[in-house]
C-alpha cells in the first residue's frame, strides 16, 4: 500500500482543480443540491474575513481525497468543514482523518480562536478529534458536532 500525503489545493493548477472536481461530482449523488458548476465554484479559494480553502491527498499522484473549511456567514468565529470526500478504492487508509486533522491544524494556526461545525454520520471520527455533539441536531442519519478551540 503506498502512502499518501495531504496539502492545499492549489487553485491556480487548473489539472488539481480539475482532478478534485471529478472526485467531488463522483462523491455527491445530489446533482440538484451538489451540481459541477456550484462544486467548481466552491473550489476557488477565498482570501479575507469570509474564506475558503481546501485540503486534498494525493496518491501516485492522483487525488484520493479533498475536505474542505469555509468561514461561516452567519456566525463570527465559525468554520465550518464541509464537501470532505474519499475515493471509493482508497477508503479505509486513513486520508479521510488526516484531511480531518490538516484542515483543524490550518484553523488553529491561522485564528486565535473560535468553534468549528461539521454535520456527519460519523460520530466517532469526529469525537476522536475533541468534537461534541450538538443534542437535539439529528436530521436523516446525520449529526451536527462542535469543537471548540483557543490558543
Amino acid at each position: 500500500m503506498s502512502k499518501f500525503h495531504v496539502e492545499m489545493l492549489d487553485t491556480s493548477s487548473v489539472p488539481l482543480v480539475e482532478a478534485a472536481l471529478v472526485l467531488l461530482v463522483n462523491a455527491f449523488a445530489e446533482p440538484e443540491h451538489y451540481g459541477q458548476r456550484r462544486l467548481q465554484d466552491e473550489l476557488q479559494a477565498v482570501d479575507g474575513r469570509l474564506y475558503r480553502q481546501f485540503f486534498i491527498a494525493q496518491k501516485a499522484g492522483k487525488i484520493v481525497g479533498i475536505g474542505g473549511v469555509k468561514a461561516a456567514d452567519w456566525a463570527s468565529k465559525t468554520h465550518l468543514l464541509y464537501l470532505s470526500a474519499v475515493a471509493q478504492e482508497h477508503r479505509g487508509q486513513g486520508i479521510g482523518r488526516s484531511l480531518l486533522g490538516a484542515r483543524i491544524e490550518w484553523l488553529e494556526k491561522n485564528f486565535a480562536n473560535g468553534r468549528i461545525l461539521v454535520s456527519s454520520a460519523k460520530a466517532k471520527r469526529f469525537r476522536d478529534h475533541g468534537f461534541t455533539l450538538v443534542p437535539g441536531s439529528g436530521v436523516d442519519g446525520r449529526y451536527l458536532m462542535l469543537r471548540r478551540f483557543a490558543r
